[in-house]
């Protein structure tokens, strides 16, 4: 591909993106705003303060805390797009050892619920969002459709990287 047309383009390998300079403009921007949003949150807890927690910990803080209904491990991973199960049993060992989330035995299965102490660590968390980054959402006056439609796609590039992953293992 020719050199001045990639250097036009913001991509983060060049060798890829000569195979696909659209892809790889995508991919770095998955990986820039990925990076991006676990800052986010990991900074954001820190304002609402709790200073232990990694950016997985407050994505299954959430996901058990969303809806207000007991979440078992697998629904925990299945929803996050979790294949490493070990990373959330370590949240939620970590989560039940500062009281934000309770777990209850329900047959074989163990049920996490959040704690009225991660609530309330929930809910400094939206307030801190609230005021940091809704409102710059509201200023640069994004349209809700787009963002809506950028959503959806984002879960189908999920959907694809995800088969793209298990033919990659049966190579």
């Amino acid at each position: 591909m020719n050199q001045t047309i990639l250097e036009k383009h913001i991509v983060s390998s060049a060798h890829l993106a000569e195979q696909a300079q659209e892809l790889s403009e995508l991919e770095f921007g998955l990986v820039i705003a990925t990076n991006a949003f676990h800052r986010w949150m990991e900074r954001c807890m820190n304002a609402a303060g709790e200073m232990e927690l990694k950016s997985i910990d407050i994505q299954v803080l959430h996901n058990i805390t969303s809806r207000n209904r007991a979440k078992r491990q697998g629904d925990i991973c299945l929803l996050l797009n979790i294949e490493d199960a070990h990373t959330v049993t370590y949240a939620l060992k970590k989560l039940l050892k500062l009281e934000l989330v309770e777990g209850t035995k329900q047959g074989k299965e163990m049920f996490y619920n959040t704690t009225e102490k991660g609530k309330e660590l929930c809910k400094k968390y939206a307030e801190i969002r609230k005021q940091c980054l809704i409102e710059s959402f509201k200023n640069m006056q994004a349209d809700p459709e787009m963002l809506r439609h950028t959503a959806s796609l984002l879960r189908t590039f999920s959907g694809l990287y995800d088969q793209a992953a298990r033919a990659a293992t049966s190579l």
